[in-house]
């Protein structure tokens, strides 16, 4: 496997995996942009907008058949958000040309990169605007995507606690936006604001598959979407704002018609680089993100406070969240007892057992990363946006290198900031 990168114009860059496991290629192309209160609704509605139809292909049947003939490729495209940036992505995947019958003298490669930038880059234009039909539906498809985030709890407390931590920062907002600002969106201002996006965002195309990447970024640069497009500064944001500061721990309680109580903890993890971030996710697999893990065992097994009790480390904003899912008497016994998780993870009451379990975990989630071309370009898109490449084995042996004494060292850096509890 190679990982091989080339800007091709100034802000624009194709991202080649050579890589022979997989009888498909995947294409991927990110367009990152800061995470703003005022445009984060816009930015959901576009691609549900753009993959309705293209200039050439004016309908989502006719893509579907385009798709077809494409010996049953694939398109999907969505948002997330990474760190204070906004990711929208799509995806196109189609066998490799290995695959295809000689005779039917096709190149798939090129025809994939042809219509995913088509769909992005060309988009369907009706009187200097999207089709005021596609952006009405797909506005109507948005609010009750937003309306629904309330139907899964555990979903709904994590980001109510992200929202808390992160109170008028970018890192609060939610990835689809608000319902409030839908009303605000027509086919008109959309498109002016979609061709600001394109002018003027970062954009990262990933080709993962049986290549050759100076053949393959070649047919991206020559595609004639992009010819099009200027050079940009294409800036992500690094780390962004800290989450809101305080003395006292921040505790929120919400009701809501439940049985089961979501207690959410985020925890702040301060003054650390970039390479004591390895220490932190050897930390947070002790601590609550393996089924061997302090929370597991001791919040849900031992004292059975907890029908759910894990944690996951957010590396771009240096947080980690805890996360219980419990029967709302047990609240003050199970925030109690992480507490104490959290007391022995500072004094090193942990062994080397834990280390070992802890890295052996890490290095089975890099190995299994590398099984799926779209979690590989992930983490590649990952260190992207980080703007320091790691690879696979680097991160390896970074995770090898944490020992007893650095996991104790960023346990003392370590402090909650939010407790959020969902209950009845």
């Amino acid at each position: 496997m190679a990982y091989i990168t080339k800007e091709i114009k100034k802000g624009i860059k194709v991202h080649c995996i050579e890589t022979e496991k997989f009888k498909t290629n995947l294409l991927a192309m990110f367009i990152t942009l800061p995470l703003t209160r005022e445009k984060v609704t816009f930015d959901s509605v576009i691609p549900a907008v753009l993959k309705r139809g293209t200039e050439k292909l004016k309908t989502q049947e006719e893509i579907s058949k385009k798709l077809e003939n494409m010996y049953g490729a694939s398109f999907d495209c969505g948002i997330e958000k990474i760190g204070d940036n906004h990711v929208i992505k799509f995806y196109l995947e189609a066998l490799n040309d290995n695959f295809i019958p000689k005779e039917a003298n096709q190149d798939l490669l090129k025809e994939s990169v042809e219509l995913l930038l088509d769909i992005i880059l060309n988009p369907l234009i009706e009187n200097n605007a999207f089709k005021s039909g596609y952006v009405s539906s797909e506005k109507e498809n948005i609010k009750v995507l937003i309306e629904s985030k309330i139907d899964n709890k555990d979903a709904y407390a994590f980001n109510r606690c992200v929202e808390e931590m992160y109170k008028d920062k970018p890192y609060g907002l939610y990835k689809y936006g608000y319902i409030e600002d839908l009303d605000k969106i027509d086919e008109k201002n959309l498109y002016n604001y979609y061709k600001e996006l394109i002018a003027n965002s970062k954009i990262d195309i990933f080709i993962s598959g049986a290549l050759n990447a100076e053949e393959t970024a070649k047919v991206v640069g020559e595609n004639e979407n992009i010819k099009k497009l200027s050079e940009r500064d294409g800036k992500c944001i690094l780390g962004g704002e800290k989450s809101i500061e305080s003395k006292e721990i921040h505790t929120i309680e919400e009701k809501m018609d439940i049985t089961q109580g979501k207690l959410v903890m985020g925890l702040d993890v301060e003054n650390i680089n970039e390479e004591d971030k390895f220490k932190v996710a050897i930390y947070n697999v002790i601590l609550g993100e393996s089924a061997t893990s302090k929370l597991f065992q001791n919040v849900r097994e031992k004292a059975s406070l907890a029908y759910t009790a894990r944690s996951n480390y957010v590396r771009q904003k240096s947080n980690i969240y805890i996360r219980c899912g419990i029967e709302i008497a047990n609240y003050e016994k199970a925030v109690e007892i992480i507490k104490e998780q959290l007391e022995d993870m500072k004094n090193g009451k942990f062994t080397e057992e834990d280390i070992k379990n802890a890295k052996k975990y890490m290095t089975s989630g890099i190995e299994s990363i590398q099984d799926e071309q779209d979690s590989e370009i992930t983490y590649y898109l990952g260190q992207e946006l980080s703007q320091k490449l790691t690879t696979f084995k680097e991160y390896a042996q970074k995770i090898e290198e944490v020992t007893a004494e650095d996991v104790k060292e960023v346990a003392n850096k370590i402090k909650i900031n939010t407790i959020y509890f969902l209950r009845n």
